[in-house]
């Protein structure tokens, strides 16, 4: 059975770094953990499949709104030709053949115009 470190070291000075100061601290292996993954060790890191860096845009205040387009707005008008979408948004996509009242978070310039074009009208909530 082989000598451990422990015992093959007890002892000695140096440990087996020799006179210098080889084997000292965590310099000796190029740093700690992930340190230099992705300058001199890279060709290690990639090895092991763990590449880093970024890659594609990134919004960081993005928020999901629902939306609702000019053409689906036909169907869902009630009684009195009134609707109301609470926090959606309308976009313009689609024809408006009839005139109604659509209430809404928002509004694109093109939905705003195509709905006042058929007689209807625009309430922002």
């Amino acid at each position: 059975m082989p000598k451990s470190n422990l015992k093959k070291f007890r002892g000695s000075r140096t440990c087996g770094g020799g006179t210098h100061k080889n084997r000292r601290g965590a310099g000796s292996r190029g740093g700690r953990g992930n340190a230099g993954g992705c300058k001199h060790h890279f060709q290690r890191e990639m090895m092991r499949g763990r590449a880093m860096g970024k890659n594609g845009f990134f919004k960081h205040n993005a928020r999901e709104v629902e939306i609702v387009n000019v053409g689906d707005l036909d169907s869902m008008a009630v009684e009195g030709g009134r609707i109301d979408l609470g926090k959606k948004k309308v976009l313009g996509k689609g024809k408006l053949t009839r005139p109604v009242t659509v209430s809404a978070a928002g509004f694109s310039a093109v939905a705003r115009e195509k709905i006042e074009e058929a007689g209807g009208e625009v309430v922002v909530s």
